[in-house]
């Protein structure tokens, strides 16, 4: 399939071939340079590092292009391809089911130890499959280098005396700054399509107020799509997180940044910005076996009071709370990072001045400091909630998936992206109302996350005091 070369991936040896192709042309179009201005760079309009620039981009971006071009289009091009040569009963199956039976092919033809089924069809379409893969990658790397040596000479003969060669490098930087920006903006514009076309589709079988103001949950028989209890769970884990989150990242923020020794401050900021590095999935363990146990075995304490009714508080084994604690934890960094970095923005002739009207320091740090750092302190929450409600591993794990709206924080619930991981997990039809329902669910947690970082960034703007 062209995939390696000896054991080395075909795709690092393009790479380490279009950087040897820059080097070269680097240094040929640095001496080419030279050569024109006779040995003397005050000669040149440029200085000759830039005219080998010049020479390296022109080498290597329009093979780069080519080269991005095929990974963007070559295996659509090759499955097209192959479907025109299928016979005409498997063409005749459908779009969905042609598509499958390709993909099916593609999996089979990417294993390299894999031996023959026994179907012949399948057999043969995989090793065509595998043949036009091949031919297509030879043509794309065949074009790719036919492409670098034509830029090499058209680039290396319009150097001369005057050619500005420093302009046209910068040119190219901000042409590849842009292309770099324009990536993002495609892909948001991209992710943000595919789930607003795909939940029209389920809007179309399910109706728009039923989804939203829905009050039954049971998607996997596709009975019932109302998604209010999945806002509820999400709403009240991310609650309970920010409960833990707000007050002691604050509160570290405001320490550290005022009240502690540089010595201590350089010691516990990285300690505490350790916990942003672990991996969710640790932290779903964590509330697991230790947080969702501990929770239970307080909750049924509380159920033997004597004051308290049998049955107050549900005990579950997987519950809110232990979920909300854990997740909490996880985002004291997020908070404490972006405030304390809001309090230090602050100026210190203002905390200078409070000091010489006779504040002390905790007046000052509550009269002068957090009024100045607030609307900061205010975005950096917000976008934690943001973070909160789109968690997933921590609620699979502590949370539970039970889709019901209770005020008892140690019943289990489940949140809209644990809802999303369940839909479209295993065999999954992508035409059905089930599937297409996580859809929905994504297209309405990108809203909601989108509404709390539009209000953190209203905040900023409207309450920002600037201080001179």
């Amino acid at each position: 399939m062209l995939e390696t070369f000896g054991h080395l991936p075909i795709a690092w040896l393009l790479f380490a071939v279009l950087a040897a192709a820059g080097f070269v042309s680097f240094f040929a179009g640095r001496t080419e340079a030279v050569a024109v201005g006779r040995g003397s760079s005050e000669r040149l309009n440029s200085q000759p590092n830039y005219h080998g620039y010049f020479v390296a981009m022109a080498t290597i971006g329009p093979a780069a292009i080519v080269l991005g071009l095929y990974a963007l289009f070559g295996e659509t091009l090759v499955r097209g391809e192959l479907a025109g040569e299928l016979p005409q009963r498997i063409r005749d199956l459908g779009s969905l089911e042609l598509n499958q039976y390709i993909d099916r092919i593609a999996e089979q033809s990417a294993m390299r130890d894999a031996g023959p089924t026994g179907n012949a069809l399948f057999d043969a379409a995989t090793a065509r499959y595998t043949s036009l893969l091949g031919i297509s990658r030879i043509i794309a790397v065949f074009l790719a280098l036919l492409a670098a040596w034509a830029g090499f000479f058209v680039a290396k003969r319009k150097l001369s005396v005057n050619f500005r060669a420093r302009a046209n490098v910068e040119n190219g930087i901000k042409l590849l700054l842009f292309m770099c920006a324009a990536i993002a903006v495609f892909t948001t514009i991209g992710i943000v399509l595919s789930l607003f076309f795909e939940a029209l589709r389920f809007f179309s079988r399910v109706p728009f107020f039923s989804f939203i103001f829905g009050l039954e949950w049971n998607a996997q028989t596709g009975a019932d799509f109302g998604a209010i209890p999945l806002f509820f769970g999400t709403f009240m884990i991310a609650f309970l997180a920010m409960l833990v989150a707000a007050p002691i990242g604050l509160l570290s923020a405001i320490y550290l940044s005022e009240y502690a020794s540089p010595r201590f401050r350089s010691i516990v900021k990285p300690i505490l910005e350790l916990l942003a590095g672990i991996p969710t999935v640790v932290y779903g363990f964590f509330a697991l076996q230790f947080v969702a146990p501990l929770v239970r075995s307080t909750a049924n304490w509380v159920n033997g009071l004597a004051f308290v009714p049998d049955g107050f508080l549900a005990a579950q084994p997987t519950s809110a709370l232990a979920a909300g604690i854990v997740m909490g934890i996880m985002i004291i960094p997020f908070v404490s990072s972006l405030s304390d970095d809001v309090i230090n923005a602050v100026p210190q002739t203002l905390r200078d001045g409070a000091y010489a009207m006779g504040a002390t320091k905790s007046e000052t740090v509550k009269q002068v400091v957090m009024p100045a750092a607030l609307p900061g302190v205010i975005a950096a929450l917000l976008l934690a909630v943001s973070r909160a409600i789109g968690e997933t591993m921590i609620v699979v794990m502590a949370a539970g998936q039970r889709a019901q709206i209770t005020p008892d924080p140690t019943a289990d619930l489940t949140t809209i992206t644990v809802q999303i991981v369940a839909l479209l997990t295993g065999d999954t039809e992508f035409d059905s109302a089930k599937t297409l329902s996580a859809f929905a669910l994504g297209f309405v947690l990108f809203i909601v996350t989108l509404i709390f970082n539009l209000i953190a960034l209203r905040v900023v703007q409207k309450y920002r005091e600037k201080y001179e």
